[in-house]
């Protein structure tokens, strides 16, 4: 099943990674080894995931928190675009 969001290629402290494409799939990237759980970027994120679990925070911008403390915390890793993203970017490309 395909997720929400574009996907996210994170990879922990401890050499796994994950892709992370919807907010259950980012609560479960939470839960890996990341550099400071104690970060207030980290901390607001979990919140922000959890409310929109709850229905009381818009998904995208708990996504975008996810998002934004994975950057800081440096654990998201270049995704190459598929080979279709990739014609189509020909495509569109000027001459």
């Amino acid at each position: 099943m395909m997720g929400k969001f574009l996907p996210l290629l994170v990879r922990f402290v401890d050499g796994r990674s994950m892709q992370v494409t919807s907010i259950s799939e980012a609560e479960q990237a939470l839960a890996g080894q990341w550099p400071n759980k104690e970060a207030d970027v980290y901390r607001e994120a979990a919140r922000l995931l959890a409310a929109a679990g709850e229905g009381i925070c818009r998904p995208d911008i708990a996504f975008s928190a996810f998002e934004k403390a994975a950057r800081q915390q440096r654990l998201l890793r270049p995704h190459k675009p598929s080979a279709s993203l990739r014609i189509l970017d020909s495509l569109s490309a000027p001459n």
